[in-house]
């Protein structure tokens, strides 16, 4: 299928800049990371149509947008900030699209549930108080944008806990790397440089993007149903 050929050169091309970033050309960021996310989006594209695929569509659209403005952070302070705000408005697409996925284990252990939500509690109050001293004039955004992300990975650990396998394990897995990308990002840019920043940065993202992608995929198999 024309979807799967997309993906496989998403993974290839993945690869390529990641070994492009592990070497340090990072001056190739400019011609290389805006190529990505399509490559991405054109699997979805190209995938029989399902319901909120639409959704998915502006996740990635939105998640593209903040990857092509993040190449000018270190012009001005602005670009970071708009940057931010696409991938907020990215993560609210992620957690509508999770939200109204097909539950097919209404019994969920909710014990299990609640030590997921407290371990998540626990990771936002401790990554804002990390940073807190460090933000400046960013501290309300980065406190937005860090709860808006882990809002995103409590509705893929509560899927996680109702979908059907493998598409929960692939999304929760997915929403996990996105937290690990951005939590590397915060600390290298406002606490402590992380050595080879740039490429375990990319690393976690295009992994987490690729295992949410496949994990929707997977759970809308083929259908007729009407998209919205």
């Amino acid at each position: 299928m024309k979807n799967t050929i997309f993906l496989k050169i998403y993974i290839a091309f993945s690869v390529f800049y990641l070994i492009i970033l592990f070497l340090e050309y990072e001056s190739f960021d400019l011609l290389l990371k805006p190529i990505l996310i399509p490559l991405l989006g054109f699997g979805v594209y190209f995938h029989p149509k399902f319901p909120l695929r639409k959704t998915l569509l502006k996740a990635l659209l939105f998640a593209w947008i903040g990857d092509v403005i993040l190449l000018f952070a270190d012009i001005a302070e602005i670009y970071f900030i708009v940057g931010l705000v696409s991938f907020l408005i990215s993560h609210l697409f992620y957690c509508i699209l999770f939200n109204k996925q097909t539950k097919t284990h209404s019994e969920r252990n909710k014990a299990v549930f609640l030590i997921g939500s407290l371990a998540i509690a626990i990771y936002l109050i401790g990554m804002i108080t990390f940073l807190l001293p460090t933000l400046g004039n960013l501290e309300i955004p980065v406190i937005v944008y860090a709860s808006v992300i882990s809002t995103m990975l409590l509705f893929a650990f509560s899927g996680f806990l109702a979908w059907d396998k493998p598409g929960n394990s692939y999304i929760f897995l997915g929403a996990v790397f996105f937290v690990i990308s951005d939590s590397i990002l915060a600390v290298n840019k406002f606490s402590t440089p992380i050595e080879r920043s740039p490429f375990f940065i990319m690393l976690t993202y295009l992994v987490a993007q690729y295992l949410i992608v496949i994990g929707i995929l997977k759970l809308n198999p083929k259908t007729n149903s009407i998209e919205i």
